[in-house]
This record gives C-alpha cells, sequence and structure tokens, in this order.
C-alpha cells in the first residue's frame, strides 16, 4: 500500500448529492490502520473571529476582527472537533508535523494566537474530520469515488474555497467531467 499521506483527495463528479460532493480533502495520516483528511473547500458559514468569540477565545477583540478567514466543515466525524491545519510552528501543544511546510494541531492555544504576531503565517481551521477505516479508502479508490494528486500549499492557502475543486481536478491534466464512475478489469 502506498501511502496518500500529503495528498489531495478529490471527489469524482459520481458523488453528486452526498456529504463529499466535490469535496477536495487533504490526507493529514494514510497507514495500515486507516486514513484521516481535512476537507478543504467546504466553508461552515462562520468566520474564524466568530468561532474564537464562541469558544470565549477573543482576548484582543481588535486583533481578532481582522479574521474574516473561514471555519470550513472538516468533515462528518467529530464535527465538535476543531483542526489547524499550518504553516510550522513548534509552540503549540498537541501538533503532529505532516511535512517540512504543514503541521496539524488540535489544542485551543492556537486558536488563541490567531490575529496575533505568534499566530502561523498561513492556517486554515476545520472543525471535524474524514475518517477511512483499515482497506476503506484503498476500496473507494478502486471503486472510482476519489482521485489523488500530491499536495500544494498553494491550493490549501492561495485558491478561493468555492475554486478549489475545479482547481484540483484541472491538474489532473485532463476533463474529469468525460471519466466513467465504472471501474474495469481485465
Amino acid at each position: 500500500m502506498e501511502s496518500l499521506q500529503n495528498h489531495f483527495l478529490i471527489a469524482m463528479p459520481s458523488l453528486e448529492d452526498t456529504f463529499f460532493e466535490r469535496a477536495v480533502i487533504y490526507v493529514c495520516e494514510h497507514d495500515m490502520k486507516g486514513a484521516m483528511g481535512i476537507m478543504i473547500n467546504r466553508p461552515l458559514g462562520i468566520e474564524v473571529d466568530e468561532l474564537l468569540q464562541q469558544m470565549e477565545l477573543d482576548d484582543d477583540p481588535e486583533l481578532v476582527s481582522s479574521l474574516a478567514a473561514k471555519v470550513l466543515i472538516g468533515g462528518p466525524v467529530n464535527p465538535e472537533r476543531g483542526f489547524v491545519l499550518h504553516t510550522p510552528q513548534d509552540i503549540w501543544n498537541n501538533s503532529q508535523s505532516l511535512t517540512d511546510e504543514l503541521m496539524l494541531t488540535t489544542s485551543r492555544d492556537v486558536l488563541s494566537a490567531l490575529g496575533s504576531k505568534d499566530a502561523p503565517k498561513q492556517f486554515i481551521v476545520a472543525l471535524g474530520y474524514a475518517g477511512w477505516s483499515r482497506d476503506q479508502l484503498e476500496q473507494e479508490l478502486a471503486d472510482n469515488i476519489w482521485l489523488s494528486i500530491p499536495a500544494s500549499t498553494e491550493l490549501l492557502f492561495d485558491v478561493e474555497h468555492e475554486e478549489r475543486w475545479q482547481k484540483a481536478t484541472e491538474s489532473l491534466g485532463f476533463d474529469i467531467w468525460q471519466l466513467s464512475n465504472q471501474s474495469g478489469h481485465a
């Protein structure tokens, strides 16, 4: 099994009318036990500053009010749990280095720093995650539910949420709408 950690999963057009319709998921972990990822293109409908106010983490309202970034739906699993996907900083509790360019932090201390000079340079705040049990993701790939591409920080941080699925599919080099959702076997 080849690990898809640090890859994007791109939902096939056949996932219409499902939770994962046009989803782009950053795969944080993928090993023999399963996989875990954060959906990076579905805004929840609130901004980071509102979330921090709800959590009573807005110590400096002036700094926090500058956070117009959207909170994302990270996935259907544990939607009450927060995740911050961000550029590297080794100062947070419960941080996991994913690559030289990315970390995942699940502790409140990183949220408290957003909008301050201590904040990560670039970040995504998401509630919930997408998870797969052992061999489940591999089966979904075999069933043509997902396509995968290597992750890029440009797509993560520089492309608008609403454009991420289209940009990810364009990077494949072919028109995704031309694909069949049927798998073939020789």
